[in-house]
């Protein structure tokens, strides 16, 4: 645990350095660090940070000592390098070793290593392949004017990055400054713009000469070839792997573990137990019984208790009142610096955790989160048709959906974050595992998932109790969801979003969206706008070709109007529609969208069609965007219905489907066409939301829209009796 910052090409970028340092100092109280081209200081206080010499560039240290006691940046007097790590290195002493390195511990070693074998981008990104463990670095070559960034390639530990700062005199943009830190409010405070968090599929460079940055790609984890062994050989590597991912992390101090009695938890527990340790488990939940709430205890508790009484360790149990919540939202939402809901749901429940923790002088921590998406845990994983994909998806995202979160709350609490369930090993073995022994369809149709780890922690003597318990989300379990629901009902708010974005001055994130004219990128865009994202630009294709395998196509050309209606800049690019090809001509306008509106991620309105979502998927993370589906396996009748409840305008613009007919053409989605749908459906099997080309929908108002479109001049041309187009000639925007 540690955190790191550093600024290029900027004015006081020495004094800066010590204001960054203090934002970010509970990562790290042991030490401090600050160093330059030509000079360098180490203190116990911020304050008495000293250096001789003042310029441009600097970088610094704070210290939480895990491996040894050195304080950072670490210095090479001969090569003049520079280098601030935040890392735990589990095979740094093999590589020690292995390349006569003579490094005191793993910080040293990754600096020595570097020098020695990682030359160029390409020359790093080898090396890394053998470093087992976690860490975000700058490598500041000061000689070659060349600073490198890179970190973990799960994304464990955070880097976050600039280059455009608002400089103090006449609020002139310096878009020739580079910034880097462990935190994104960091580079906020510091005057920076267009902040980042870096891919961890990426290296960064940055050239101090020329003053520009760029990127390149690291090779990620594979799904193929599937693994062949028996189903007992599987197990019993799981169960090794697992067992050995848990004992490489344990540290000589004093360790906890973040417990709800799942089977995650529960069973990095026995592994504790096996390995002859006895750590304290910390659970957080609402107090369900204060203030007259009245309500069920929650069940993360009940279990947690069964658990740890059977295990025999100590169980502390923070139990938060509802009047106290408040208290904890103002403290975590500006920390995580996201108001969304399901991450502030789980980041109350870690916080309150992790706070028992800290008064317990405990020091590192374990979690059992990544479970869930290398054993398919999620429901998404039992309506996948390629679940070892879905999977592989899951841990492609998680880094932006929930190790920021956990690193700055438990950062903020002085505690160190171990994650076994994303050991590089076990995640590359797991995603090849069949997917018949992750999950299973029993006689009445009910699926069972993340079969693979119960049956490993039965092998463990996890009681069968135990290791059959069904997931429980942590915000569900702890009870905090029905806490912040509560509580924005008494404040009268309409939504759980609204009444979080009450304590951030901030929108989360900047977003492009990928705009068809229909129903589903407007909901799409709708739901990350309420969890209060920054819709920045809509993206549209115009494909030449009708039957496109990516991009809608009827009615295209109004997607100017529905801009001007939602007022939004529209980035339109024209494709001739080949398959796959037109896939560079939607990168292009991605990356158009990335360059111009300065966007951070993507917005797809994909429910099922993994086609689409995987090629975008695929654009995203080559140009460092992060990607966002949130109707990604929605009901497709719930869809539906919630459109006609948000009082969306929406016609069918055209039909390809069995039981559709010329009738269909132009008309009105409502509840009574749902379940004339609905009825065709049991009939002829069609996609009730039209995502498989059933047909497509064109939306007139949404409550998004500031204006709507009025229809004025229409042609509907049928190819035959189920299959044809609803052709608008003329229309025009007028006032609600």
């Amino acid at each position: 645990m540690c955190g790191i910052i550093g600024i290029f090409n900027a004015k006081n970028a020495n004094n800066n350095i010590k204001k960054g340092l203090k934002i970010i100092k509970n990562r790290g109280k042991d030490y401090y660090g600050i160093a330059n081209e030509l000079d360098f200081d180490y203190k116990k206080k911020i304050d008495l940070l000293k250096l001789h010499s003042n310029n441009e560039n600097a970088i610094g240290h704070c210290l939480h000592s895990i491996v040894s006691f050195i304080p950072q940046p670490l210095v090479n007097n001969k090569s003049k390098n520079r280098f601030v790590i935040n890392c735990e290195i589990y095979n740094w002493k093999h590589l020690n070793k292995k390349y006569k390195l003579k490094a005191e511990n793993d910080a040293e070693m990754m600096f020595k290593l570097i020098e020695k074998k990682g030359k160029t981008t390409k020359q790093l990104a080898s090396l890394l392949r053998e470093v087992d463990g976690v860490y975000a670095f700058v490598f500041w070559n000061v000689k070659k004017k060349i600073v490198y960034g890179a970190r973990d390639i799960i994304g464990i530990k955070p880097l976050c990055f600039s280059t455009t700062q608002i400089s103090v005199d006449k609020n002139k943009l310096n878009k020739s400054s580079f910034a880097f830190s462990s935190e994104m409010k960091v580079l906020e405070e510091l005057g920076y713009k267009n902040n980042q968090e870096l891919n961890p599929r990426k290296i960064l460079m940055y050239n101090l000469k020329t003053k520009k940055a760029r990127q390149s790609n690291r090779p990620f984890f594979k799904i193929t070839p599937v693994n062949k062994k028996t189903h007992k050989q599987i197990k019993k590597d799981v169960l090794g792997l697992a067992v050995n991912a848990v004992a490489k992390r344990i540290p000589d101090q004093k360790i906890g573990i973040l417990f709800s009695g799942g089977i995650d938890s529960t069973f990095i527990a026995y592994a504790c137990k096996k390995l002859g340790l006895k750590p304290t488990l910390y659970t957080s939940v609402l107090d369900t019984k204060s203030q007259g709430l009245n309500m069920k205890t929650p069940e993360d508790l009940i279990w947690a208790r069964k658990v740890s009484k059977a295990l025999g360790f100590k169980l502390r149990i923070n139990k938060i009142k509802l009047s106290d919540v408040p208290r904890y939202l103002e403290k975590i939402v500006p920390l995580i610096e996201d108001s969304n809901v399901v991450k502030v749901g789980v980041g109350l429940t870690f916080y309150g955790a992790c706070e028992l923790a800290k008064k317990d002088n405990v020091k590192v921590i374990f979690s059992g989160l990544g479970s869930e998406e290398i054993f398919a845990g999620y429901d998404r994983h039992k309506k996948s048709n390629d679940i070892n994909k879905e999977c592989l998806s899951g841990i492609l995202k998680i880094y932006e959906r929930d190790l920021y979160r956990d690193d700055v709350i438990t950062m903020d609490n002085k505690i160190e974050l171990r994650l076994p369930f994303l050991d590089l090993e076990l995640v590359n073995y797991a995603l090849k595992i069949p997917v018949k022994y992750k999950l299973k369809e029993d006689s009445s149709k009910v699926v069972s998932n993340k079969i693979i780890i119960r049956e490993v922690a039965r092998m463990l003597e996890v009681p069968e109790e135990f290791a059959e318990r069904k997931k429980k989300a942590a915000q569900y379990g702890s009870s905090f969801d029905k806490a912040i629901s509560k509580l924005a009902k008494r404040n009268k708010f309409k939504f759980k979003s609204e009444y979080l974005d009450s304590f951030s001055d901030k929108k989360i994130m900047r977003l492009g969206v990928l705009f068809s004219s229909g129903k589903d990128s407007h909901y799409a865009m709708e739901i990350m706008q309420k969890q209060n994202y920054e819709i920045s630009c809509l993206i549209t294709l115009i494909s030449k070709n009708k039957d496109s395998y990516m991009f809608h196509t009827p009615n295209i050309n109004l997607a100017k109007m529905q801009a001007s209606c939602l007022k939004l800049p529209l980035i339109e690019q024209t494709t001739v529609g080949e398959k796959e090809k037109e896939l560079k001509d939607l990168e292009k306008a991605i990356k158009t969208a990335k360059n111009k509106y300065k966007i951070e991620g993507i917005v797809t309105g994909a429910i099922f069609s993994t086609y689409q979502r995987d090629r975008v998927e695929k654009i995203c993370d080559k140009l460092g965007l992060k990607i966002f589906s949130p109707l990604w396996h929605m009901n497709q009748e719930t869809e539906m219905r919630e459109l006609v409840r948000e009082g969306y305008e929406i016609i069918l613009g055209s039909i390809a489907a069995d039981g559709l007919t010329k009738k269909w053409l132009g008309r009105k989605v409502s509840d009574k066409m749902i379940s004339e749908l609905i009825k065709i459906h049991a009939k002829n099997k069609i996609n009730i939301a039209g995502e498989g080309g059933e047909f497509e929908s064109l939306v007139l108002d949404s409550p998004m829209y500031k204006k709507k479109i009025k229809i004025e001049k229409f042609e509907v041309k049928l190819e035959n009796e189920c299959t044809g187009k609803f052709i608008v000639k003329k229309a025009k925007i007028v006032k609600k």
